[in-house]
């Protein structure tokens, strides 16, 4: 495939490294030579000319590309090279944008007739990944299918789990309510067999339905931890406002924000929503009494700077809040992260080069996470009539080492797989794909795939 970038900021550099680490035919166009001389490690080619420039996207090859992606920090100049790239000939296009109203769903055929397949606000996709962890306080990681037909949980296991030092084989048969697709333990990751075993400090992923949520609480020991209903945001970004805009109407949000002039437009921005802006540094331990951190279930540290999001959790958490969320854009910070035990960590540019990448894959992909802290992706594929994973159970598949497919939903009904299972057309499918290739496992789902 043929995939031009525009933009060497932090979603068009993490999408390159991803690429490329695909061999994929990836070219990234920027304007700034420094910033592009920082992709010489990687094998991508790398052209210095304005994403706008109808001679530069020709000589990049737009015109015989597959996806053509505009992530540069302006959204104009993304829209423009998109309608410009889709002129030329590329065959999909998608660009990152920070206006909330061209989103809506009544504008797709708008922008479809621009020549824009795809718009991404990574702002808004982070603010997801927050809110839904704040509805399960005692959940690291969340990842729900069709209206949560299937959930996916990362959890981090204490002491007083009920599921640690026994095998697998004994705690989750083909009978059993839940399925472990993946377990971090330290710095690696383990696709565990049936005689693998939960450990104390273990971050484990569990595959599960709905209506069994409140048993994998209480088999993990995370009864004692109390829902979510005061929470305490530092920072007035846009990931802020997005949040707070669409946390639960049960919650109660206070935005700590440092420059006087962004908590006026906080005010302005939030006016209808049942939050209150506060003046002040969100490390401020005397700020953070006096606004109630003692009766606070969430901090959500969503400032630019990671060192700061992440002291700022620590000292949320040494002040007696359980659940803590820290932004982190900078991925050399994100294992130190991990090893401090500060909770959930969101990063904007995976999450967005995640949407991204699924437009690549040739089968029918309809939702892609990454998962950092296992280096993994989860991908919802749907099974094709006459594909390969229709024709037999999974456990005769022969899917790849590192795989595994944790549950399907079937007519608006999540069921777990196990070995016996057997897949049909039209099934939406949960695979975890770990040091795996996704266009490797996308044969397994395509219609009359050549074997």
């Amino acid at each position: 495939m043929k995939i031009v970038i525009v933009g060497a900021g932090a979603v068009g550099t993490h999408l390159s490294k991803l690429l490329s680490r695909e061999h994929q035919d990836c070219i990234l166009i920027d304007d700034d030579e420094e910033r592009l001389a920082k992709m010489s490690e990687y094998d991508v080619m790398t052209y210095c000319a304005s994403p706008t420039s109808i001679r530069a996207l020709k000589e990049a090859g737009v015109p015989n590309a597959d996806l053509f992606v505009g992530v540069t920090p302006e959204e104009s100049t993304n829209i423009n090279a998109c309608i410009l790239a889709h002129a030329l000939g590329a065959k999909k296009t998608v660009a990152r944008i920070d206006n909330y109203e061209y989103l809506a769903p009544s504008l797709q055929p708008f922008f479809k007739n621009l020549g824009l397949d795809s718009l991404i606000y990574p702002e808004v996709l982070a603010a997801i990944d927050i809110n839904n962890g704040l509805k399960l306080s005692w959940v690291r990681q969340r990842w729900d299918v069709h209206d949560g037909a299937l959930t996916m949980l990362g959890i981090k296991l204490r002491e007083q789990a009920e599921i640690l030092n026994q095998p697998l084989k004994d705690l989750c048969g083909p009978d059993d309510p839940y399925h472990i697709v993946a377990i971090k333990r330290g710095g690696d990751t383990i696709i565990p067999s049936g005689m693998d075993e939960l450990r104390v400090g273990d971050l484990a992923y569990f595959m599960t339905t709905k209506e069994y949520i409140p048993y994998i609480r209480k088999i993990v020991g995370k009864e004692h931890y109390t829902d979510v209903k005061n929470v305490i945001m530092m920072g007035g970004g846009k990931t802020t406002v997005r949040a707070a805009l669409t946390t639960p109407d049960y919650m109660h949000v206070k935005i700590i924000e440092k420059d006087a002039k962004r908590c006026e437009k906080l005010n302005e921005l939030l006016e209808n929503q049942d939050t209150m802006v506060i003046h002040g540094d969100g490390r401020d331990l005397g700020l953070l009494e006096e606004e109630g951190i003692r009766n606070t279930q969430a901090f959500v540290a969503l400032t630019e700077n990671a060192e700061t999001n992440i002291l700022a959790c620590l000292t949320a958490k040494k002040m007696g809040v359980r659940k803590t969320v820290a932004m982190v854009e900078n991925l050399d910070y994100v294992s130190m992260a991990e090893s401090l035990d500060i909770g959930t960590i969101i990063n904007k540019k995976t999450i967005a080069a995640s949407h991204i990448y699924q437009m690549l894959l040739d089968a029918d992909v309809n939702n892609l996470r990454s998962l950092m802290m296992v280096d993994s992706e989860v991908a919802e594929f749907t099974a094709a009539e006459d594909s390969k994973v229709t024709k037999k159970p999974v456990k005769d598949l022969g899917l790849p080492f590192g795989v595994t497919i944790g549950g399907l939903v079937r007519d608006g009904r999540g069921m777990l797989v196990n070995g016996n299972s057997q897949i049909e057309a039209g099934d939406s499918v949960m695979v975890f794909c770990h040091e795996q290739k996704l266009n490797n496992i996308e044969k397994y789902f395509k219609k009359n795939a050549i074997w």
